[in-house]
Formats: C-alpha cells, sequence, structure tokens
C-alpha cells in the first residue's frame, strides 16, 4: 500500500506513443493511444514509493490528432485539479509531436501554483528498450519534487527537464528528440531525484481564459493557421489563408522572411485586419521586429523567440482576450 504520507500525484493520460503498441513486425510500426492508463502503471516498478497516484484518462490519441476541444477538456481538468488541495502535483502523459504546444497553452492558462509535468516517449510501449517507463518514473518523481513548485509546467523527457516556452522536439526520431535551444534545459533527473541548473522565477498568474463558449455550447477558438516559406514560393496559399483566418504566422526563412510576393499577400491580410506574426522555420534564435522586414510599415508582429506553433498558441489566446495589434506585440517580446 502507498504511505499516507506521500504526495498524491493526479495523472491524465492522453494517449501518444507512451501508450503505443505494435501492430506488427516492423520495430517503427506502431499505433499510438492504444494502451490504457492502467498498462503504462504496470510497467513502471517502484512508482508507489514516490506518490500516491489518481490516474485518469482523458484521450487516447496520437498527439497529431489533439485538437482544440481536447485541448479545453484537459486545461479545465488540470484547473480543477490544481484548485483540490488533496492534489499536490499533476503528470500529463501525451504524443510528442504536439507535446509542446500543449505544454506552451497550459503555461499560459494556468496559474503557477503546483507542478505540473508532461511526459511522452520515443519508443512504443511494446518496443525493445520502451523509453516510457523510464521517463513515467522520473515524471512523477519531478512532480512530487519540491524545487517543481513555481516554474509553470514543465516537459520531462530522456532525464531531462525543460520549460514550456523553450522546448521544442528537435528530431523526428531517438529518445534524445527533445532540447530547448534558446535557452537550454532547466535540468536533469538522474535515479530519481531532480536537479535544477537554475532557480524558479516568481510564479506567474494566468495571463488568459480559455475562448468563451458559443450558443452551442462549443469555445470559440479564433482560426489562426501557419504558413511555411519555401523558395519560389508566391503568395496565393496566403490569400487562401486570409479569407478564413484570423490570424496567420509564418514560418519564415532565416530570420522570419519570405519572398516579395508573400509579404506582400501577408501585408493584404493584415490590412484587412488578420493578425500577422513572422517567426522562423529555422528551429531556434530570436525574430526581431523590423529586422530585414518592415514591420511597421506591414503592419506585422515579430515572434521573438517562440517557433511558429507556439506563435501560434499565443495568438489564438491572445485574439479571443480581444488583445490588439500593439499589445500583441508586447507579448511576444515578454515571451
Amino acid at each position: 500500500m502507498p504511505d499516507a504520507a506521500l504526495p498524491t500525484i493526479a495523472l491524465l493520460a492522453t494517449g501518444g506513443t507512451i501508450a503505443g503498441a505494435q501492430t506488427g513486425e516492423p520495430s517503427g510500426a506502431y499505433r499510438a493511444g492504444s494502451l490504457p492508463v492502467e498498462a503504462l502503471l504496470s510497467a513502471v516498478p517502484g512508482l508507489q514509493r514516490l506518490a500516491r497516484l489518481q490516474p485518469e484518462q482523458v484521450a487516447s490519441v496520437g498527439s497529431q490528432n489533439i485538437g482544440l476541444d481536447t485541448w479545453a477538456t484537459l486545461v479545465e481538468r488540470v484547473q480543477a485539479l490544481c484548485a483540490d488541495p488533496s492534489i499536490d502535483g499533476i503528470v500529463i502523459t501525451h504524443g510528442t509531436d504536439t507535446l509542446e504546444e500543449t505544454a506552451y497553452l497550459l503555461s499560459l492558462v494556468l496559474p503557477w501554483s503546483k507542478p505540473v509535468v508532461l511526459v511522452g516517449a520515443m519508443r512504443p510501449a511494446t518496443a525493445l528498450g520502451a523509453d516510457g517507463p523510464a521517463n513515467l518514473y522520473n515524471a512523477v518523481a519531478l512532480a512530487a519534487h519540491p524545487q517543481a513548485f513555481g516554474r509553470g509546467p514543465l516537459v520531462l523527457m530522456n532525464d531531462e527537464i525543460h520549460e514550456a516556452a523553450l522546448v521544442q522536439k528537435m528530431a523526428a526520431n531517438g529518445v534524445d528528440a527533445f532540447a530547448s535551444p534558446n535557452g537550454g534545459r532547466a535540468g536533469t533527473v538522474h535515479a530519481g531525484t531532480p536537479r535544477f541548473v537554475r532557480p524558479a522565477g516568481a510564479a506567474l498568474p494566468a495571463r488568459f481564459a480559455l475562448p468563451p463558449r458559443g450558443d452551442d455550447g462549443s469555445r470559440d477558438w479564433p482560426v489562426v493557421d501557419i504558413v511555411h516559406a519555401h523558395a519560389g514560393m508566391d503568395g496565393a496559399v496566403v490569400d487562401f489563408m486570409a479569407a478564413r483566418a484570423r490570424g496567420i504566422v509564418l514560418a519564415g526563412v532565416g530570420d522570419g522572411n519570405a519572398s516579395d510576393a508573400v509579404l506582400d499577400a501577408l501585408e493584404r491580410a493584415a490590412l484587412r485586419g488578420v493578425a500577422v506574426v513572422r517567426s522562423t522555420r529555422t528551429g531556434s534564435g530570436w525574430v526581431g521586429r523590423n529586422v530585414e522586414v518592415d514591420d511597421d510599415a506591414r503592419h506585422f508582429i515579430a515572434a521573438g523567440p517562440l517557433s511558429p506553433q507556439k506563435a501560434r498558441v499565443l495568438l489564438m489566446l491572445a485574439l479571443a482576450a480581444g488583445v490588439t495589434q500593439a499589445e500583441a506585440q508586447a507579448l511576444f517580446e515578454q515571451a
């Protein structure tokens, strides 16, 4: 029986590779989200010595299918757990493909009152050398540790701790696929003991609420699309996006740049009231305002350190909150 003096950790499972099962002989073929949370726990010896766990299945999908409704459900559940005095921390198992986006969303809407740790795996649960059990063990250890407080949502992969605003999936394969190129990892977990490389900052209040519900009960998420710049690109896809979206994020070449035709199309969109954010497809670096592109003249927003996918998350929440273009620029500079 778990020790009553141990911390209580809520474990929310959403599926992903960590709950994946192989579908045939090739080691790379598997179906994400096949195993229930109870199966994940049974594969990790020693968890009962770390915490009392309260498992809950929130979803059973690959994270490429984590949608806005699932985000809203997850946020509401985590908010309730943060408000529950009997819960000391929260672990979320999640597919790796969009794990960084969910982590960043949670960092923008949750009070940083309790540790929230997102964890996944690069190999399915039934594969040789599956990394999920060790990752899950370390995630529970991290969520139960006093030094995890006041840091906002954290990501635990391959013995490394990453902050939600900095972490990126940098490779399609391999257990070391995650990194924080713009700031470095926040720490490591060794033998179940977290070690941080820098102290926690001041706890931040929730900055955004979820978009409001419409008459049908669904949440009114603003449509924000990402356009990926490439050589020889014209502006047709931008014009198409501008007809339906409230915001467009440019995953630009280099310092958030694109062909003249694309920039002109984005300017047309901005003049129609579409919020346009320039970011970089390179994977790291800072997209500064009015560097190479005249953001003032074209009515663009510079993404600062945010990747295209995280810029989209911030822009959606900002638009839902009625943030103006000038206010949005300040948000990206503080990200």
